[in-house]
């Protein structure tokens, strides 16, 4: 096959404005949400049903959030209810309003097991202050003193800010589900990494892919390793999830992810996934030829400054890579006086 079709390219060059969608297929509608952060927007689908809609994934629980939804099932939704909604992963960008619209719409939930039971634990689990175990972790992956200073002193992000409450019950999906929705049949296919049991919907009927953040072209996925599994190796399980679910994909694809706009030539893009991942852990590596804690690792990883609003994703990210290699055997670690692991290539 020539470069030409395995190019990346991308069918619709603006988003949809807001309360507005665009039709991707027939009966797969293309909305957007604002999300108050850098990643300044979330994708949400809606699959006509016929008697109602099929929405995945659903934003943030805010009020300009739910507005934009009553304007959007008014509007482009034709006044028609959303009887079920898929989560693709349980971060709160995706499973924010889901419960909203089981309790105030009556909807079903339909998403893994795994993100079910993490946005509920989460949902429930409200903080004041950072954890003595969310401590202990930043410590050990080298946050800088003053950083660590100011969050020790804050309240720290609550999933319950920015999710709604998520009641009794939902229905499970798991490698090898089927889903009909939209006037489709859709294969699921697990995805893992960015987050665990990432579910991806793969039409067998056309060439659509619904990839949710497992999936996104022209900026990678965050990988990041956090207090609640402190030596998970999240790359391992990215780099897994890739070969796989390259192995599914055809130029002529078009992946619908939770960013950016969606777009054809998924071969090569499942490629740059890997790969990126390949290059940033050698040249770690290399980097650790000299011992260094997580903290100390963004140089070689990002390629760019990592300023304020980036930090946190890039230190937990930065953790990941290293414990990839120390899992690996590339790599040792011991405890530095200050509490952090610091690395070093074998």
């Amino acid at each position: 096959m020539d470069g030409a079709a395995q190019a990346i390219r991308y069918p619709w060059e603006e988003p949809p404005a807001p309360g507005e969608a665009i039709e991707l297929a027939e009966g797969v509608l293309w909305m957007r949400l604002p999300l108050p952060m850098k990643l300044d927007h979330v994708n949400v689908y809606a699959l006509d049903d016929g008697d109602g809609w099929t929405v995945v994934d659903t934003g943030f629980a805010s009020n300009k959030s739910r507005g934009l939804w009553t304007d959007l099932m008014a509007g482009p939704l034709g006044g028609k209810p959303v009887r079920r909604v898929v989560v693709t992963h349980h971060h709160p960008d995706h499973v924010g309003l889901a419960g909203w619209f089981q309790s105030a719409h009556g909807a079903e939930l339909v998403t893994t097991r795994t993100a079910w039971l993490f946005a509920r634990m989460l949902q429930l689990d409200t903080q004041d202050r950072p954890t003595e175990e969310t401590l202990a972790y930043w410590r050990g992956a080298g946050m800088q003193p003053e950083i660590l200073a100011e969050r020790m002193a804050e309240r720290p992000f609550n999933f319950s800010d920015c999710v709604a409450p998520l009641p009794l019950g939902f229905t499970r999906i798991r490698q090898g589900s089927v889903v009909r929705a939209g006037g489709r049949t859709w294969d699921v296919h697990i995805g893992n990494g960015h987050a665990p049991e990432h579910a991806t919907l793969w039409s067998r009927d056309d060439a659509l892919v619904l990839s949710g953040d497992q999936i996104l072209p022209s900026i990678s996925s965050n990988l990041g390793v956090y207090a609640t599994e402190p030596e998970a190796d999240p790359v391992a399980d990215w780099l897994e999830a890739c070969e796989r679910l390259a192995a599914l994909a055809r130029p002529e694809h078009l992946a619908m992810g939770g960013h950016k706009l969606p777009f054809t030539g998924l071969p090569l893009r499942m490629a740059q996934l890997i790969e990126n991942h390949h290059s940033a852990l050698n040249r770690l590596h290399a980097y650790l030829a000299e011992p260094h804690s997580a903290g100390e690792c963004f140089p070689p990883l990002f390629k760019r400054r990592i300023g304020p609003a980036e930090y946190g994703l890039a230190l937990v990210e930065a953790m990941a890579h290293c414990l990839h290699l120390w899992h690996e055997g590339r790599a040792t670690r011991e405890r530095r006086a200050d509490g952090a692991w610091v690395f070093r290539a074998v």
